[in-house]
């Protein structure tokens, strides 16, 4: 099975890509006390060389205080204990800005209810050896989701569908939460000016790595509905999603989107391109070629036309 370590695309196969370095899994709680442990040991057992940070938003239930008990058994975990509920966005920021920190060469995100699977993740890892940016994807050929209500399923797909269709961004599953990221990448995505939550934070680090030229692969994954706890998604969240994808998607559509620089804009323009990337992460392909896909994993680069 090829998990992507073969690179095909345009371009792509040109690149030496470095390597990857210590794997940190980030994991945004908040009140996951029935799922933190099994999560933790899992990817533990998975990937027992990957260190985990467990990012809780002062959980009422108890999820930071079980998951200090784990890191001190295991010092492969870490806990970043946040002052309070602050959303997902802001809860990987954090842990990104404390992996990079502290020396980490990839970094992860991983939902702890268990839909993102632990077991998945040496298929992530080998395919960011060719790779800036890893998606596990729903939408690619053999990628699916478990225990789904249909319109839930109808709600995600249609997500995705809209924000590659309007930001001209070549992803099956742009709202995806389980990724791998080199760390050159993340450092050259603005990460500053990023303000955006839930799906709408997943589609803006995506629109950010494929307009900056980083190369990007789909790897299919199982996605399997949580069994404990309660879903964080709401009402809040799909609004604004819909508000900002559409918003980036009509500025840059009417070329009103200013440019502040390689970091990108606050008002959530993407990074001004490659030449704000490290070296070590820039896409050696000419903004114009385009990039192959092949099954299971579908790989995008800049430039790349939607299939």
């Amino acid at each position: 099975m090829n998990d992507g370590d073969e690179i095909s695309s345009a371009g792509a196969e040109e690149r030496r890509f470095g390597p990857l370095g210590t794997a940190l899994v980030i994991i945004p709680t908040y009140n996951e006390a029935e799922n933190i442990k099994s999560i933790v040991g899992r990817v533990r057992e998975s990937v027992p060389e990957a260190h985990v940070l467990v990012a809780d938003d002062n959980s009422p239930d108890g999820t930071g205080k079980l998951a200090d008990e784990l890191a001190a058994q295991d010092d492969h975990v870490q806990v970043l204990h946040r002052k309070g509920k602050e959303g997902l966005g802001a809860a990987y920021l954090a842990g990104f800005r404390w992996g990079i920190e502290n020396g980490y060469g990839v970094l992860v995100e991983m939902d702890a209810d268990g839909s993102h699977q632990p077991e998945e993740l040496p298929r992530l890892l080998t395919a960011l050896k060719g790779a800036d940016l890893v998606l596990g994807s729903r939408w690619v050929p053999g990628g699916r989701v478990v225990n789904w209500p249909k319109s839930r399923e109808f709600i995600s797909r249609g997500g995705s569908t809209y924000s590659r269709l309007l930001l001209d961004v070549p992803i099956r599953d742009v709202t995806g939460g389980y990724r791998a990221f080199r760390r050159e990448t993340l450092e050259g995505l603005g990460l500053a000016e990023v303000a955006s939550q839930g799906y709408c934070f997943q589609v803006d680090l995506a629109r950010r790595a494929v307009k900056a030229g980083f190369h990007v692969v789909e790897v299919p994954i199982t996605f399997v509905e949580r069994v404990h706890g309660d879903s964080k998604m709401s009402k809040d969240i799909l609004v604004e999603a819909l508000w900002r994808v559409t918003s980036w998607g009509v500025a840059e559509r009417f070329g009103k989107l200013r440019s502040h620089g390689p970091a990108g804009a606050s008002d959530g323009s993407a990074p001004a391109g490659p030449s704000g990337a490290p070296s070590a992460a820039k896409s050696s392909e000419d903004a114009s070629s385009p990039s192959a896909a092949s099954a299971p994993a579908e790989r995008h680069s800049s430039g790349a036309q939607d299939r």
